[in-house]
């Protein structure tokens, strides 16, 4: 089975939309957090957080269709990347050599699976 180039679109923007989730989850602890019903309910960054990890699932079922998960899963792990880039950005973490290493081999990894494929 050939993988199309729309599902590997689908999938990077899957991992874009993953990526954002623990974000969410991380700052639905900021000022405490409570595994209580009721708090969880109102607890805004939590519940984007959640719905971020279900709306990623939603778009990546279809793309499973469209490739091979051989190709297509090591395309998801590009999640790593943008939880990094995103954590930088919104939540002020600071990357160091060897975050950016694990980076460059999660980057490395997905090209030799690309070119596996062909």
């Amino acid at each position: 089975m050939a993988t199309h180039s729309w599902a590997v679109v689908l999938v990077l923007i899957a991992a874009v939309i993953t990526a954002l989730g623990p974000i969410y989850l991380k700052k639905s602890t900021d000022g405490g957090f409570s595994f209580k019903p009721k708090k969880l309910v109102k607890n805004r960054h939590f519940i984007k957080g959640v719905l971020l990890y279900f709306a990623s699932t939603l778009i990546f079922i279809p793309a499973l269709k469209g490739g091979e998960v051989s190709i297509l899963y090591p395309i998801a792990s590009t999640t790593y990347i943008w939880v990094c880039l995103f954590s930088t950005k919104l939540l002020g973490e600071k990357m160091n050599l060897m975050k950016w290493s694990g980076i460059a081999l999660i980057i490395l990894g997905a090209v030799f699976v690309s070119i596996g494929a062909g």
